[in-house]
């Protein structure tokens, strides 16, 4: 099986490489030609059009940063009159109506379509170690699940496509959320003058306790938020999917619709490629100016 992998941003390309390790066929196309580089040295064929890469591929996969992305790639004319035969796999995020009609304008074309949203950042990526949710049907889920474990071991079968898109949405909004209320408190506890070896000692021994916080405590003592992990123009990309998906629900979204606007400073005094734990300077720098 030969796969095109579109889109080799900061999680495609570690992807598309795990592909290359696993001595899978590649070609690899990206609307910044110079972000291919890596994979071309690697041994990847190179496409300069989706057409191409679709055109020449079984399986086509998708790591683009939203449906618009998706449209203007692979739902163009002349790439969508390429996709009859084909197997379409969506891993970026999008909200479940996004995901449904991408999937009702492959089938049209006469391919199919599973989407397989993946929790994790670049480590998870490059490790192969990546949480993958897949949305389809379940035997399109047996299918696909030999390649899809080349991203992560134990891939999980969610149900409809527009389920695993759901899922992704509710743990971002927590990804978001516990970093937030985590440097909230380390921000307190240090203004009050509370040692933060004691204060993590704590909440370790605690029911409170999520990795993630040790993974953000160092960037946020070293005020080092270069190299990131998940930038903050991406989280807030996705939290405003999720305030859509959510707001036609009716649910009450004051926390999130918050933390929304802690990232959105943050974004504002540093810049949007950095870490999304670049929060902390946004609550700690605002308390400090508020103190004056």
């Amino acid at each position: 099986m030969k796969v095109a992998f579109l889109g080799t941003g900061l999680m495609g390309l570690p992807m598309a490489q795990r592909l290359l390790a696993a001595n899978v066929e590649l070609i690899a196309y990206n609307r910044t030609p110079e972000k291919l580089a890596p994979l071309q040295a690697a041994g990847a064929e190179i496409a300069t059009k989706p057409r191409q890469a679709i055109r020449s591929a079984d399986c086509i996969v998708l790591m683009l940063s939203n449906a618009a992305a998706i449209y203007h790639v692979l739902l163009t004319d002349t790439s969508w009159h390429t996709l009859s035969g084909r197997s379409v796999i969506q891993m970026g995020t999008l909200t479940p109506p996004e995901s449904q009609e991408i999937r009702d304008a492959v089938v049209a074309a006469g391919g199919e379509y599973i989407e397989a949203p993946v929790l994790g950042s670049i480590p998870e990526a490059e490790t192969g170690k990546l949480i993958v949710m897949v949305g389809g049907e379940q035997e399109q889920y047996q299918r696909h699940l030999k390649l899809l474990q080349i991203f992560g071991t134990d891939p999980v079968y969610i149900g409809p496509v527009g389920s695993a898109s759901s899922l992704t949405l509710a743990l971002n909004q927590l990804i978001a959320s516990l970093t937030t209320s985590f440097a909230l408190s380390l921000a307190f506890v240090q203004m009050q003058g509370i040692d933060v070896d004691l204060f993590m000692r704590i909440l370790r021994d605690s029911k409170l306790y999520a990795p993630t916080f040790d993974q953000n405590l160092k960037r946020m003592l070293d005020g080092n938020y270069t190299k990131a992990n998940l930038p903050t123009k991406q989280l807030i990309k996705e939290i405003d999917l999720f305030i859509t998906e959510a707001k036609s629900l009716g649910l009450n979204l004051s926390s999130i619709e918050g933390v929304r606007q802690i990232l959105q400073s943050a974004m504002s005094m540093s810049y949007p490629e950095d870490d999304y734990s670049s929060v902390f300077p946004a609550i700690r720098e605002w308390g400090e100016a508020s103190g004056e």
